[in-house]
């Protein structure tokens, strides 16, 4: 009645429901790409993460988890706000889970990446690549996840699909496991071959230095770039900017010094770069190599229906990096 003798529209009486930037955040949730075990990944971070917390005035919570595929079901149920991922693990967030690149790690040496490479004993009687391809069906292999980069998308791509080969079908025997218990799977005789990389094997050679002595290094890939930190999209666009900006000047300002000493606990990181969803544009093109080279060594009804699969592949393929170099707002 009183809004109808005001001349108010009753709708209006009705309090109006906040801009969505405007919703209140009590605390973030930072999520880990798996290294070495959990519960070290969240040691590692730590310090780092409390630092953050102190500098947005929110609690910041950590979940680290055993598995890539972990983590990304944590993105998916948006159970995390942001996160130190891989970049495969960034393009499904980006392109599935509503979120956006904002950073990326740097090494205290300066490298715009690291390499994926093939392990093996040190008195393997594997010389070379050359010499793992002769013996198919004879060999035992450790292998990262699928979504994992240089555990398993390099080298199934540099590798085995350009000799039209499967991993999983090549070698006699497969396990799936991080980096560090493949290495240690190759050190003590439980795997004849396993994928890892230069930046874990730094960790690995630290913490096992024993183990490391018995390992040697049969083949290198390309460079990968280094891994970023995403963050949801939904947060409020002055949260998310906050947050990019605590992350890209740590370890850069009056306490420089104290700060590149936690970040050297996750493992000789100098700091995080200002970084977008271009970013993550090679890590596209791996995914576009690796299903083209798949699709030229599968058997097809016709040459017809190849073509169409690989039209299908580069068109895909065209829409995500045009998605990916397209800006964003703030």
């Amino acid at each position: 009645m009183l809004a109808c003798l005001s001349g108010i529209p009753a709708h209006a009486a009705q309090p109006a429901s906040p801009p969505h930037d405007a919703k209140h955040i009590s605390a973030l949730t930072f999520g880990i790409l798996p290294i070495g075990g959990p519960s070290e990944s969240l040691a590692a971070w730590r310090p780092m993460l409390d630092d953050l917390s102190h500098t947005l005035g929110l609690p910041i919570h950590s979940i680290s988890v055993s598995t890539y595929e972990g983590l990304a079901q944590a993105l998916s149920e948006e159970r995390v706000d942001f996160a130190f991922v891989s970049g495969r693990l960034a393009l499904d967030a980006v392109t599935h889970d509503r979120m956006r690149v904002i950073a990326q790690l740097t090494r205290t040496n300066g490298s715009r990446g690291y390499y994926s490479v093939l392990l093996v004993a040190k008195d393997s009687p594997l010389r070379d690549v050359e010499d793992m391809f002769r013996q198919p069906g004879r060999l035992r292999y450790g292998r990262g996840e699928v979504l994992s980069v240089s555990g398993y998308l390099v080298p199934e791509t540099q590798l085995f699909a350009n000799r039209r080969l499967d991993s999983d079908t090549f070698f006699a025997n497969v396990i799936v496991d991080n980096h560090q218990n493949n290495a240690l799977a190759v050190a003590n005789n439980e795997v004849d071959v396993a994928t890892n990389n230069t930046a874990d094997l730094e960790r690995f050679a630290k913490r096992f230095p024993d183990q490391y002595a018995r390992l040697r290094v049969l083949w290198t890939s390309s460079l990968i770039p280094h891994a970023v930190v995403v963050i949801r999209e939904d947060l409020p666009a002055e949260l998310r900017q906050r947050v990019a900006a605590a992350l890209t000047t740590y370890g850069t300002g009056k306490n420089a010094q104290a700060e590149l000493a936690k970040l050297q606990l996750i493992h000789d990181i100098s700091g995080f770069a200002p970084a977008g969803n271009e970013t993550l544009v090679p890590f596209a093109d791996i995914e576009f190599n690796l299903d083209r080279r798949r699709a030229y060594s599968a058997q097809w009804v016709s040459d017809a229906a190849m073509q169409a699969r690989l039209h299908k592949i580069d068109a895909e393929h065209q829409m995500l990096v045009h998605q990916l170099m397209a800006p964003t707002k703030p």
